[in-house]
């Protein structure tokens, strides 16, 4: 555990996550009331063009945010050759852990309640998070995920989740669906009009952002 931010500023920071450190960019404005971390999805990382332009709007609205590479370089490499550790549910999730609790002993992000914005299977590993951190992680945000690779974690959540998926990605609707079926929190399932899996489209993005911070905003006591 490495470097702190100081409110209204942006800085990397390194976080211990067992064996290892990541890599994120922690941004804090001035008098935010929660923190959002991104758990992002399938050969991403930290610099997902998608969760960044999310991240700006919730910092816009008063959330702070971390943006962080749940892999590092050496086994990014392996993930491209691979594409297995994208998928090693439990590895991700436990560094998500890692970086919510460095969140919790930060003086600067331990005020500040957290939430959790996952993408593909970056989703699956934040619920998993979640489901280990059930008195600490305040609201879940999905966007085109797979919550069903959560398994049984998913009982075991409590935070409010919303489930944000592609009206043209008809394969991950089903799967959300399913997933919705088994958790027992608060959970909402909103289908954006015209939307593939990446939100790519024209005004998608868009929505997927103001859906987030409308859900934050309510459960990360603004």
């Amino acid at each position: 555990m490495d470097e702190c931010a100081h409110r209204g500023s942006e800085r990397a920071v390194k976080i211990a996550a067992g064996n290892v450190t990541l890599d994120g960019d922690l941004s804090i404005p001035a008098g935010a009331g929660g923190v959002v971390l991104f758990a992002h999805g399938s050969g991403s990382s930290r610099f997902s063009p998608r969760n960044r332009f999310v991240a700006r709007v919730l910092q816009e609205a008063g959330l702070a945010t971390l943006l962080m590479d749940l892999l590092t370089a050496p086994e990014e490499e392996i993930d491209l050759r691979t594409r297995r550790l994208r998928f090693d549910i439990g590895l991700l999730a436990r560094r998500l852990v890692a970086a919510t609790d460095w969140l919790r002993g930060d003086e600067d992000t331990r005020a500040l309640g957290p939430g959790y914005f996952g993408a593909s299977t970056g989703a699956a590993a934040a619920l998993v998070a979640a489901a280990e951190r059930v008195d600490v992680v305040k609201a879940v945000v999905s966007r085109g995920g797979r919550p069903d690779l959560a398994g049984d974690a998913l009982a075991l959540v409590k935070a409010p989740t919303l489930l944000i998926v592609g009206g043209d990605d008809v394969p991950v609707i089903g799967m959300n669906r399913e997933a919705m079926a088994q958790m027992r929190a608060e959970t909402e399932l909103v289908i954006v009009p015209g939307a593939s899996h990446l939100f790519e489209e024209a005004g998608t993005l868009e929505e997927v952002a103001r859906l987030a911070n409308d859900w934050f905003r309510r459960h990360l006591a603004l």
